[in-house]
């Protein structure tokens, strides 16, 4: 049979149209990810974080009959080489949100010059800046891990508990060093500790014997607050020099790696704080068993909870948005935990999309706690007391800081 020429272009136009709004359909999420550099010890566990909730989402249906699509780019813990992997994924990838960075000094460019001017939602599960707090991001900016205002005063806090009555700080020269430091300064010195010494570090070096002498009083132990791979460097320098002999540590420093490379008996006793949901709730034991049955046993670092709840966030959103516009998902994030909402959790997707598509109101609540954004995009939070006994990180307990 002659088909008509008419007939025959406006059918492909049809199917031009149907496949531009099968591809505008789909959800594609950015993951801004360490893969390598001075937090490449995170990057891997928080990705798998982003790749479980995805495999979730898409065995419950997808979002709007599409599966989601993961983009991932390697920041390499730096800031500019962080702005230009997001940009990739706005411009290149067309991502609708990104979940990431992990150090705060990366997720701060990206946010001011990437996801705040291209209007695409940005979330952060493991920045912990105050700096953040105040950004002028558009409010595109969001995260599911506290701010170190909180972590500052739950370290001071556990510091006091172990009998710390004076201590040397010695921080990453960046936004999240920085911050932390005088964040747990002004909570030790409110206690009435005494900070001893407190410097700022440059990521990189080959010595930084200065920087352990200018802090040292030979008997303070040093709160070291930074990352695992310049992290184990200063550790070593600080032991061979005889500089310090106990430790305590913040979140960035919570990483098996530090006691395999340097030993169980320089670590023993040392404690320290990091974000940590109670173990106790259904969405955390959800979550703990699919991870294992995923990937085996959940590694003892921290901000692989918070990536995943950052992907269920966006795809909620999203279906509550009827949309994949990255500005139509931020608008969204808040309203999938609404306080008069039904309560949802992890596993529990198409069970949101059901309730969702009939106008009803969910409150999602995560396997890192609750996901509750406020008008600065952050959120609330539990923090673990840990020590490593053992040459094993072990948690003592989970606590809410007393701000």
């Amino acid at each position: 049979m002659k088909t008509n020429g008419k007939l025959a272009g406006a059918a492909g136009a049809l199917s031009v149209l149907m496949a531009a709004g099968a591809a505008q359909a789909e959800l594609k999420v950015g993951a801004l990810m360490p893969m390598t550099g001075d937090l490449q010890a995170y990057g891997e566990s928080s990705r798998n974080g982003v790749e479980l909730a995805i495999s979730e989402i898409n065995d419950a249906g997808g979002v709007m009959g599409e599966p989601v699509v993961l983009e991932v780019s390697d920041t390499q813990t730096e800031p500019q080489a962080g702005v230009d992997a997001a940009q990739r994924l706005v411009s290149v990838q067309g991502v609708s949100a990104i979940v990431g960075a992990l150090s705060s000094g990366v997720t701060i460019p990206v946010a001011s010059s990437v996801s705040s001017v291209e209007g695409v939602p940005q979330i952060s599960n493991a920045s912990t800046s105050p700096v953040m707090t105040d950004l002028d991001d558009n409010d595109f900016l969001f995260r599911t891990t506290p701010s170190d205002a909180f972590q500052g005063v739950a370290l001071a806090s556990v510091a006091v508990e172990n009998g710390v009555d004076s201590a040397a700080i010695l921080y990453i020269n960046n936004d999240y060093g920085e911050g932390l430091a005088n964040a747990f300064a002004d909570a030790f010195e409110a206690a009435g500790g005494t900070v001893v010494g407190s410097n700022g570090y440059e990521p990189g070096q080959a010595s930084y014997r200065g920087d352990l002498s200018a802090v040292s009083d030979g008997e303070s132990p040093l709160l070291l607050i930074g990352y695992p791979e310049n992290g184990q460097t200063i550790l070593r320098q600080a032991l061979e020099g005889g500089y310090f002999s106990d430790f305590f540590f913040t979140d960035g420093m919570k990483s098996p790696v530090i006691v395999e490379n340097l030993g169980a008996e320089f670590l023993n006793g040392s404690f320290g704080t990091a974000a940590e949901a109670r173990a106790d709730t259904d969405a955390a034991q959800h979550f703990r068993s699919a991870y294992e049955q995923a990937y085996g046993e959940v590694p003892p670092v921290p901000y692989i909870d918070t990536a995943y709840d950052a992907v269920y966030s966006i795809a909620l959103a999203a279906v509550a948005a009827d949309s994949t516009d990255p500005a139509a998902i931020r608008d969204h994030l808040r309203a999938i935990n609404d306080p008069d909402g039904e309560i949802v959790g992890p596993g529990e997707f198409a069970e949101a999309v059901d309730r969702l598509e009939a106008g009803e109101p969910i409150n999602y609540q995560g396997a890192s706690g609750s996901v509750d954004f406020d008008a600065n995009g952050d959120v609330g939070g539990t923090f673990a007391h840990w020590v490593i006994e053992d040459g094993e990180y072990r948690t003592l307990e989970i606590f809410e800081p007393s701000m």
